[in-house]
């Protein structure tokens, strides 16, 4: 079994050398929070295989990152706990860290890192990885490798930032199938040549004074949290965190729910989604495992693949169910992707698109029924029940039915003062409460409200102008929301 992965998912984050002399290979997992199907972890076993050096793996949650709660750490920490019984199953140093007080972990990944071979890290386009990455690189005095992770497409092979979802799926669907041979190892910390590694029995006994190892299991004990500086008021949410409950959820979804996926997805009433959106923003899950327990589940094989059409069904050859949760999947998930790794300022109003902007800016001034301010919002003191609703499934569960987000942001963009208040408002609610928030995939829903991968609609309206319009009386006229409402009245 070979643990080499594409030359293309690999980028070197700093000029220092691999000192081959060193202690250990270290693994410093920040968004690939997952022992299986992911290229760094991957690319980790293979340099440690090279070196004969033992493997460490460095998970670590910090205090002071924007929105940090309970709710977010409780999260994490339940995926740390999955990779930690992991790692231990296989012999393999497991080395988990929360900081009890902003600053308190500053120097732990230098002090590692000097005693280190190499380094290898996760290349996350989005929220403070890209900054956190760069700066981590610069103080080190050794290799430090970044691997890209994140989707099915590698995101460095894509040429352009694609605004459209039809010229991307058209792209993706030309391109993708070459790289459907590339997919990491299952579980590359039973392959034997991992088992075979050197084993750290230990840390520096300096290091581990400094930096306790973090007891997860008392972390996880009603009120464990309660000493971190962190915001208890967004509480723990219902969903579970970690791989083994993602691997749960996608299991239910591909056996079940995926059999009528194409209707219930859209029905507030149901489950009908995958459920797996926090899974794979933390990392508790991959693009890759997904795509293959799904398509085993239906006997497929790349010779089924039809010509390239750019449509949302036909290409895979499978179902309509099937197509559309690969669109999904495979085209809205990526180009959220594609937009944050080639573009620094896709959160940033500005990079809406030109006609979008100047179409809210020519209705910027127009009189408003209703205006609420963001305590408004966040408490659903608005005068519609239904948008009431999906902002209390957001405060309650983390997560917003796939629909009713669409009308949650169009919503507020008809209540706010400004489309820029408009957005600020969304961005901060999605990402205090979401636990699929701070995302690719989310700022592309969000800025979608606003324009983003759409088009100029008519007629033209008020505030909206062109702008795609939605109201709560149309998304009653459609569905039944009696069983949405009363869930969360």
């Amino acid at each position: 079994m070979s643990l080499s992965i594409p030359p293309i998912r690999i980028r070197h984050a700093n000029e220092a050398a691999v000192i081959a002399s060193r202690d250990w290979v270290l693994y410093w997992m920040t968004a690939f929070r997952r022992t299986g199907y992911n290229f760094a972890l991957q690319h980790a076993c293979s340099l440690a295989e090279k070196l004969n050096r033992p493997l460490l793996i460095l998970e670590a949650l910090r205090v002071r990152y924007r929105w940090a709660s309970v709710r977010m750490h409780r999260f994490v920490i339940e995926g740390m706990r999955d990779n930690q019984e992991m790692c231990e199953k296989q012999n393999i140093a497991y080395y988990p860290y929360v900081e009890p007080k902003p600053g308190a972990g500053e120097g732990l990944l230098r002090a590692l890192a000097d005693r280190a071979c190499v380094v290898v890290s996760d290349d996350f386009p989005c929220f403070f990885h890209p900054q956190m990455i760069r700066k981590s690189a610069a103080k080190l005095n050794v290799s430090m490798q970044v691997v890209d992770s994140n989707c099915l497409m590698p995101l460095a092979h894509a040429d352009r930032t694609f605004t459209v979802a039809h010229s991307y799926r058209r792209w993706m669907q030309k391109e993708l199938p070459q790289f459907l041979d590339d997919f990491p190892v299952a579980q590359p910390l039973r392959s034997k040549s991992v088992c075979a590694l050197p084993q750290l029995a230990s840390l520096p006994a300096s290091i581990a004074r400094k930096w306790p190892r973090a007891d997860l299991a008392r972390l996880l004990e009603a009120g464990g949290l309660r000493d971190l500086p962190i915001d208890a008021s967004v509480g723990e949410a219902p969903l579970a965190g970690g791989a083994v409950q993602a691997q749960k959820l996608m299991q239910q979804f591909v056996k079940k729910r995926a059999q009528t996926y194409e209707h219930d997805r859209n029905e507030p009433a149901l489950s009908g989604s995958s459920e797996l959106s926090a899974h794979l923003h933390f990392g508790h899950i991959g693009t890759h495992e997904i795509f293959y327990n799904f398509m085993r589940s239906r006997d497929w094989n790349p010779a089924r693949i039809n010509k390239v059409n750019g449509k949302v069904q036909g290409f895979w050859g499978l179902d309509a169910n099937a197509e559309a949760f690969l669109d999904q999947l495979c085209t809205w998930r990526e180009i959220g992707f594609n937009m944050c790794w080639r573009e620094p300022q896709y959160a940033l109003f500005r990079s809406l698109p030109s006609w979008a902007k100047q179409t809210m800016d020519e209705h910027r001034h127009d009189p408003r029924e209703y205006q609420y301010s963001l305590a408004q919002f966040e408490e659903a003191r608005t005068h519609d029940k239904i948008w009431n609703a999906a902002q209390r499934q957001l405060v309650q569960e983390g997560k917003i039915h796939n629909y009713m987000r669409m009308l949650w942001g169009k919503k507020i963009l008809h209540w706010s003062p400004s489309p820029e208040q408009a957005l600020k408002t969304m961005l901060h609610l999605n990402n205090k409460y979401a636990l699929d928030g701070r995302d690719p995939n989310s700022y592309s829903g969000i800025f979608w409200v606003l324009g983003r991968y759409d088009r100029a609609w008519g007629p033209e309206r008020p505030i909206f102008g062109k702008i795609r319009y939605m109201t709560s009386d149309n998304t009653a006229r459609k569905y039944d929301l009696a069983p949405y409402l009363e869930r969360y009245r």
